[in-house]
């Protein structure tokens, strides 16, 4: 099981690294930049719950090309917010040289979910944007996000789940998701297989519910969880206990 679990990160990791060079334009083109308003209300909920002046660290878990990190930055210094640190985490090399060519003055690791190279309680915020469905060991992972946050430190998820009762509406997006989304993507990254791969993940990942419950099994308590655009997109925040 094992073996079989690495193998599939290891293949996922590799997708990424094939897409790393058209993954910003082929995201902003497929989500018509509605992703940026999401991004800021994950960032200004986070920041009113912490309610604090001054935080740490921040760490930004499959980072990708680093455009959340940019986000905590641009909406810190909004809110007159000073951070110490933010650190992207991802294992895809492609991303990260991606990443650091644009946000230069950020911290990386190359490195899984599931083996942050961050000390115990050091951490304030911990967000994965978009990437905790690619993240086979997901109960691992969610252990390890436990680890290193603080007491009452949050994590931020935004993500894509699966709706096993949707609406009209959300017809329509698993119509987007799987007849529209794989083409566009497929035409600008010339990989067809990565963005077939989009909707058939979110088939399997959890239900908001199902992950609700998850960060709970792993030792935090929800503050918020809510679906945005057709329920496209889900905002969860939880506070470790």
């Amino acid at each position: 099981m094992q073996k079989q679990e690495n193998n599939k990160q290891e293949k996922i990791v590799s997708m990424f690294d094939d897409i790393a060079p058209t993954y910003d334009t082929a995201n902003r083109v497929m989500s018509m930049g509605v992703d940026r308003s999401w991004r800021r209300k994950a960032c200004d909920l986070a920041y009113e719950f912490y309610a604090k002046d001054s935080i740490d660290t921040i760490v930004d878990v499959a980072c990708g090309t680093g455009d959340m990190m940019d986000y905590w930055r641009s909406r810190a210094d909004l809110s007159g917010i000073t951070i110490g640190e933010i650190v992207g985490v991802d294992p895809s090399v492609g991303m990260l040289d991606i990443a650091r060519q644009k946000f230069p003055k950020f911290n990386y690791h190359i490195s899984k979910a599931t083996e942050i190279p961050i000390k115990d309680e050091n951490v304030d915020i911990l967000s994965i944007t978009y990437g905790i469905r690619n993240v086979v060991a997901r109960e691992a992972a969610l252990e390890e996000f436990n680890r290193v946050l603080k007491k009452n430190g949050l994590v931020v998820i935004l993500e894509f789940m699966k709706n096993e009762n949707p609406s009209f509406l959300g017809k329509i997006r698993d119509f987007y998701m799987h007849k529209i989304l794989p083409k566009v993507g497929g035409f600008i990254s010339k990989n067809l297989e990565a963005y077939e791969y989009l909707p058939n993940s979110i088939g399997d990942f959890a239900t908001v519910e199902g992950m609700k419950k998850e960060l709970e099994d792993a030792g935090f308590e929800i503050l918020y969880a809510k679906s945005f655009s057709m329920d496209i997109s889900t905002l969860l925040i939880a506070q470790k206990k």
